[in-house]
């Protein structure tokens, strides 16, 4: 009797530690969601204050790379006496870009191909001077007679490389649906600064493909995505009646957005007279199109097009007036990545319970 007692006590106690063993489990699964939940929506939650850099100077000032010190503008002097052009790293319609080298650190020399392009040059100018933030690329000085401009350089290049970039052996680890969706989010982050800018509401026009949209942007070594080419943003004005066209040419091509496109039907030539103006919703129209290239089709990348189908049909309405704004596209594509950051975390957690 006293044997068959001590073994049902035996089983009992196995049972009783199983059952607090299972409970303990469930705790620390429960506990450790909670705790990641909450530190990804602080890890990842938008600061108010996310248009500034912390490391941004008093306008006319700048500082880059090692520098302690903010510096301000360099000048025509400074430029001519300080500043050594290295080689031709690219050109196009406005302007050539030279590598150069100012106090042992690289820089970009930008200058006037076109005399008469000269308007667009110091438009260009002027947007780089007023829109000194983290979403543009950082101006070092510049020499009006000289038609110069001196900017931060970014070995990387530009977007249309990103793949290249990514083929190289020491970038392959980063080559994932985070490190790719991260630049889309910088993208739009660009557009929505655009389009509540200190100077206002400003339309990217050099976009008319996907191909000269991504030359706009450049990629930092600390994989950033900024705005380098300023030269062709007007600005809209809803309540004076402002709007603008992208230039004076007929825009053909899928790329574009509709209200972009000649209305009057292939029977009526182009004139740029007849041609209706449109406003900054043609931004957004293209977002989904350099999205789509930015995520590439890396492992995940597909689970990331699926949450942001439903945001990136709103995108392409007809209508400009459906489309979401900028600040919204933005905020979903921060929940998104927010969303699946949360759960990729807390199933690893779980594999490795």
């Amino acid at each position: 009797m006293d044997r068959r007692h001590l073994a049902f006590n035996k089983k009992g106690d196995s049972w009783n530690c199983l059952l607090l063993l299972f409970f303990l489990l469930i705790f620390t699964v429960v506990s450790i969601n909670i705790f990641l939940y909450v530190y990804l929506d602080q890890m990842y939650k938008p600061s108010k204050y996310s248009q500034v850099d912390p490391s941004m100077c008093p306008q006319g000032h700048f500082r880059m790379g090692r520098m302690k010190d903010c510096s301000s503008w360099l000048s025509c002097e400074s430029i001519g006496k300080e500043v050594r052009k290295l080689k031709l790293v690219g050109e196009g319609a406005v302007k050539k870009v030279f590598l150069a080298e100012w106090k042992e650190m690289k820089v970009a020399v930008s200058q006037l191909t076109q005399p008469e392009l000269l308007d667009d040059f110091v438009h260009g100018l002027r947007m780089l001077q007023s829109l000194q933030s983290r979403h543009v690329v950082t101006l070092l000085g510049f020499c009006e007679k000289d038609h110069t401009i001196l900017t931060e350089y970014h070995p990387l290049g530009s977007l249309k490389d990103l793949d290249k970039t990514f083929a190289l052996p020491r970038y392959q680890s980063l080559n994932t649906w985070q490190t790719r969706f991260r630049l889309a989010i910088d993208y739009v982050g660009i557009i929505n600064y655009l389009h509540n800018s200190p100077l206002g509401v400003l339309v990217m026009c050099d976009s008319n493909d996907l191909n000269k949209v991504l030359s706009q942007y450049l990629l930092t070594s600390d994989f950033q995505v900024i705005a380098n080419d300023l030269d062709a943003l007007p600005a809209v004005d809803k309540y004076r009646g402002i709007l603008v066209k992208c230039g004076h040419r007929e825009i053909t091509g899928d790329f574009v957005a509709p209200e972009q496109l000649w209305p009057h039907g292939a029977g009526v030539e182009f004139s740029d007279d007849l041609m209706p103006p449109y406003d900054e919703k043609t931004d957004i129209w293209k977002i989904p199109a350099v999205t789509d290239y930015l995520l590439g089709h890396v492992t995940g990348s597909d689970i990331v097009r699926f949450h942001l189908f439903d945001i990136h049909s709103e995108c392409g309405k007809q209508n400009p007036l459906e489309r979401p704004s900028a600040q919204t596209v933005l905020e979903t594509y921060r929940r998104v990545f927010t969303l699946l950051m949360k759960d990729m975390a807390v199933s690893e957690t779980r594999e490795m319970l």
